[in-house]
């Protein structure tokens, strides 16, 4: 890129920035108990309970061991429980305890306090196109990589 320096190109700006909302979110979540990964956990079981262990590592897109973990974690600090299928005892489903709803507009309250924070001093009108160049990086990214 013409005209700026290593350290003001956009890929290490764009860096830059993914650490720092990592750190932040980061910082939130483990106020609330959470780490890594366990709020989309949350998210999915919100949208629908009784996920196997399978169907929740399909829609998240980790590896099936790396989703055990998760609700093991997770079950021990009281937020999901896991219950054998009806139809195969074979299979375990993934249910939402009273915790792991009542923790959901904690949850959501974490995700409207990052955006201010990252987006304050931004017009409306730098929003919408902001949101336009991310889905466009996006789109890119997957195109290049092949992952959907």
């Amino acid at each position: 890129m013409t005209g700026t320096s290593d350290a003001e190109s956009l890929d290490r700006l764009f860096s830059q920035i993914c650490r720092l909302k990592h750190a932040r979110v980061h910082t939130l979540y483990e106020a609330l108990g959470l780490y890594r990964g366990q709020p989309r956990v949350l998210r999915a079981l919100w949208d629908q309970e009784g996920l196997t262990h399978t169907a929740l590592s399909r829609q998240l897109g980790v590896q099936p061991a790396t989703i055990t973990k998760m609700i093991q974690r997770m079950e021990k600090a009281g937020f999901v429980e896991r219950r054998p299928d009806p139809d195969d005892q074979r299979v375990s489903r993934v249910y939402l305890t009273a915790a792991g709803r009542a923790i959901r507009e904690d949850v959501q309250q974490v995700w409207r306090r990052l955006e201010e924070e990252a987006f304050a001093g931004f017009a409306e009108e730098e929003r919408v196109l902001l949101r336009g160049f991310f889905l466009r990086i996006r789109d890119n990214l997957v195109q290049a990589s092949g992952v959907g």
